[in-house]
């Protein structure tokens, strides 16, 4: 599943896509057609590789078909890397930043004794 998402975030003209739905909730395809210089049937791929990835939901209305961006599949990647990452660098991170404010008090100590 990541790797559509990815592949669908990795082409330009869909990322322009998600921020147009973003913008415009509800939008018809036709909408964010005015938006591009390419075909009706470029953006209409570019949608559905977007609708496949979970990107885009589409909810039919009549003969209308409604646009809305769905921000789940990037928030669990987010989740993903910045938990993995989070346990594995913070506890060193955290180390690090105690190691210079002894230090730093160290040098403070020294100054007002010299």
């Amino acid at each position: 599943m990541m790797d559509s998402i990815f592949q669908a975030l990795a082409h330009e003209i869909r990322r322009q896509i998600l921020d147009i739905v973003k913008e415009n909730p509800g939008c018809h395809s036709g909408d964010i057609c005015e938006y591009f210089d390419v075909s009706r049937i470029a953006i209409s791929k570019h949608i559905k590789i977007l609708e496949q990835a979970s990107l885009l939901v589409i909810e039919k209305s009549g003969r209308h078909r409604l646009h809305y961006f769905n921000p789940m599949p990037i928030q669990a990647i987010y989740e993903r890397w910045t938990d993995e990452y989070s346990q594995f660098f913070a506890p060193k991170i955290n180390l690090f930043k105690q190691q210079l404010e002894r230090e730093e008090q160290q040098e403070s100590n020294d100054e007002k004794t010299a």
